[in-house]
C-alpha cells in the first residue's frame, strides 16, 4: 500500500510538470495525480501476474520435452519442483488476481515474448538452479525461494526493466514499492488458502488518502506565500538561480509543516532533504536544509506553524 514518502514523490512529480507548463490546469493536474496513483495499483497487479505466468512456461517446457522424438530420461522424468511450487500455483490460479486484472484492464497479453525471455533466463539463474537441486521440500521452502527468485531475477531482468520504461513514466519510481507489496502478498499466502489476499492501495483509516489530498491542494494554495518566504530566506540567491525542483520541494515542505499539526517538523524536514538527494542537484540537500530550518524556526516563533499531540507541543 502507498506510504507517505511515495505520496510525496507522486505529488512532487506532478507539480514539477505543472510548473513547467505555462498552460497547465489545476483540475487536469489533479486528474494526472489520480492517474499516477492508479498506475501504482496496476503495476502491483502486473507483478503478481508476471510471477504466476512463470508456471505456465515451466509447464510448456515440460510438455515440449515429453513430445520430443528422442526424449532424454530427464525429459521423460522432469524435475517438477518449480511447477508444483504451492505459492506459485496459488498466484497462477488466483481468481481474485484475475478479477483485479480484468477490472483494471491490465495484463501481459502483448508481452508474451518478453515473459518467455524472462523464463529462459530464469532457469539459468543460480537461485532457480539451487531451488531445483535442493532436496528440501515444504510450503515455507517454496515460498522463500519464490520470493528470492522474484527479488533477485524477475524485477532485475533487463527485458523487464526496458519494458517498464516503455509502459509508464511513473513505474520506475513505483517499482520498489510495488515489488515490496508483491513480496508481502506472497508472504501472506498460507498452505490451506483457496486464494490469495490482495493488498489494498490505501489503508482502511484513509489518513494517507487525506494526506495526499491536503498536501496537493495546500501546496498550490500556499504557493505564492511560500515562494516569498523561500526568496526572503535565500537572500543571497536570486529566485531564478534556485532550481525549480528545489523550489517545489521547499514549497511542499512549508505547506506540509503548516497544514499537518501532528507531523513533527523534524520528520517533514528529513523527508524533503532525502527527496532532494534523489531528485535534485548534489548541493540541494544542504541548501534546502538551511532554508527550511531557518523558516521552520521563524514560523513556529510567529505561531504560523503549530504542532499538536504527544511530544509535539513545546
Amino acid at each position: 500500500m502507498l506510504n507517505r514518502r511515495h505520496i510525496r514523490i507522486k505529488i512532487l512529480h506532478i507539480l514539477y510538470g505543472f510548473y513547467q507548463d505555462s498552460d497547465a490546469d489545476v483540475v487536469e493536474t489533479r486528474k494526472a495525480l489520480n492517474h499516477s496513483v492508479g498506475k501504482m495499483q496496476e503495476l502491483y497487479i502486473l507483478l503478481l501476474m508476471m510471477i504466476g505466468a512463470m508456471q505456465g512456461f515451466a509447464i510448456d517446457r515440460i510438455e515440449a520435452g515429453r513430445k520430443k522424438q528422442l526424449p532424454t530420461p530427464e525429459d521423460l522424468h522432469p524435475n517438477t519442483k518449480f511447477v508444483t511450487n504451492k505459492p506459485l500455483r496459488a498466484l497462477a490460479n488466483s481468481k481474485k488476481l484475475q478479477k483485479a486484472a480484468s477490472d483494471l484492464g491490465v495484463g501481459w497479453g502483448d508481452d508474451q515474448e518478453m515473459l518467455r525471455k524472462m523464463f529462459r533466463s530464469l532457469i539459468e539463474h543460480e537461485e532457480y538452479i539451487e531451488f531445483m537441486a535442493s532436496e528440501e521440500r515444504g510450503f515455507k521452502h517454496d515460498r522463500e525461494y519464490l520470493i528470492r527468485i522474484f527479488r533477485k531475477h524477475m524485477i532485475t531482468s533487463e527485458v523487464f526493466q526496458e519494458r517498464l520504461e516503455e509502459q509508464s513514466i511513473f513505474w520506475n519510481d513505483d517499482l520498489d514499492l510495488a515489488a515490496s507489496m508483491a513480496i508481502k502478498t506472497i508472504k501472506t499466502i498460507r498452505e490451506t488458502d483457496d486464494d490469495i489476499a490482495l493488498l489494498p492501495l490505501w489503508r482502511e483509516d484513509d489518513d494517507d488518502k487525506q494526506f495526499l489530498e491536503t498536501l496537493f491542494i495546500e501546496t498550490l494554495a500556499q504557493a505564492e506565500v511560500n515562494e516569498i518566504l523561500v526568496t526572503e530566506a535565500a537572500k543571497n540567491w536570486e529566485l531564478e538561480r534556485i532550481a525549480l525542483m528545489d523550489r517545489i520541494l521547499m514549497k511542499m515542505a512549508l505547506a506540509e509543516a503548516k497544514s499537518f499539526s501532528s507531523i513533527p517538523l523534524k520528520v517533514t524536514l528529513n523527508e524533503y532533504i532525502e527527496l532532494s538527494k534523489y531528485y535534485s542537484t548534489p548541493k540541494s540537500n544542504g541548501f534546502i536544509n538551511g532554508v527550511l530550518d531557518q523558516l521552520f524556526t521563524q514560523l513556529k516563533k510567529d505561531g504560523v506553524i503549530v504542532k499538536i499531540g504527544r511530544g509535539l507541543i513545546e
